[in-house]
């Protein structure tokens, strides 16, 4: 047993130690040679964690920057919002609150949406969209979107329509090829399946998103989508960054993409998702979502079954874990497990058998 609580939530989520120790850092100056040469080596390891040969970068902010970003560099005024969650429907007020013209398109919690509804939706549009916001992972459902199947569609029904990603419980945990996808901006959080603190967004934007971000007037200055490149081939971000985050960040890298392997890590979390699956019907808890294929890697929501969720929640505590209860509206019929991270498969099933006990 550890000195705290372990988490499983669905983020933050449980940090090793030795990168805990990074981050206890004395600090160096963020224009240093030390923390140029870790700048740019994120931005080269960025790309191999979107799977991408374009740009990846970093910033101070949470994952709901990149929300307002995309809107306000890639946006005039037209976009589409899949939305099947709390953190789709927060997109979508976020392009209101940037004065443009949002579509929602629903489905019902628990589903995702099918290449045949995103069909109907841009057949059925009077003129293209500028842009398709879709979340990968929802984090309020334990969703997984088929995002692969979702761009591709995009692709040959509105080839001008950009495709935005939020895949902040997605990136280094579930497949995400943005290259091979066609993706234009996918962005996470370092405190979901990256395993550290909050404080960092990373993110991916495609070669063609930068063109149109030209022709986007009003986009702000920390996350202008056309000065970036160059600043990050300079080593240097517009601000100061949370500097022993960016270094933990940098040694993260190194052991998911070296250590460990990135397609290893996707399976890992494919692992973690069986053993929950299978521990929750033993013990009859029915997963939130249907559709097996659809289920998230990452973030299992299930239902109460006959024990509150309260209860759930506190025997996990007692045994030194911490689990999320149900997100939004689904707060009281359901509870969250996060597998996602640096967990191992010994680690969840110590979890849960703490809480069925």
């Amino acid at each position: 047993m550890t000195d705290h609580p372990i988490l499983f939530i669905p983020g933050p989520v449980e940090v090793d130690p030795e990168l805990r120790d990074i981050m206890s850092m004395p600090l160096v100056g963020h224009r240093s040679s030390e923390f140029k040469d870790c700048t740019l080596r994120l931005a080269d390891r960025l790309k191999k964690l979107f799977c991408t040969e374009q740009y990846g970068f970093f910033e101070n902010a949470p994952g709901t920057a990149l929300m307002e970003a995309g809107i306000r560099n890639l946006v005039h005024d037209r976009v589409l919002h899949l939305t099947c969650g709390s953190f789709g429907d927060r997109w979508h007020k976020t392009s209101k609150a940037c004065g443009r013209t949002p579509t929602i398109v629903k489905a019902e919690w628990g589903t995702a949406f099918t290449p045949n509804v995103l069909r109907e939706a841009l057949q059925s549009a009077d003129e293209p969209f500028e842009a398709i916001c879709i979340t990968h992972n929802e984090t309020s459902t334990g969703v997984i979107n088929p995002l692969a199947d979702l761009a591709a569609t995009v692709r040959e029904v509105s080839p001008d329509t950009l495709i935005l990603v939020d895949a902040v419980t997605a990136v280094g945990g579930a497949e995400l090829r943005f290259d091979d996808w066609g993706i234009d901006l996918a962005f996470a959080g370092t405190q979901k399946c990256l395993a550290l603190p909050p404080g960092l967004c990373v993110y991916a934007v495609s070669e063609r998103a930068i063109r149109k971000a030209e022709t986007v007037e009003g986009r702000g200055f920390l996350f202008d989508f056309v000065a970036t490149p160059g600043r990050f081939a300079k080593g240097a971000p517009p601000a100061t960054p949370c500097i022993p985050l960016a270094f933990a960040l940098d040694r993260q890298l190194d052991r998911i993409l070296d250590t460990e392997g990135l397609e290893n890590r996707w399976q890992r979390h494919l692992e973690m998702q069986a053993i929950t699956l299978g521990w929750a019907e033993q013990h009859g808890f029915a997963p939130f979502v249907k559709e097996a294929a659809h289920r998230s890697p990452t973030v299992s929501a299930l239902t109460n079954g006959s024990m509150d969720g309260a209860d759930i929640v506190a025997r996990a505590k007692a045994a030194g874990f911490t689990l999320g209860r149900g997100y939004g509206d689904l707060k009281e019929t359901t509870f969250r497990v996060g597998h996602m991270g640096d967990h191992s498969p010994d680690r969840l099933r110590a979890l849960l058998a703490a809480v069925a006990s």
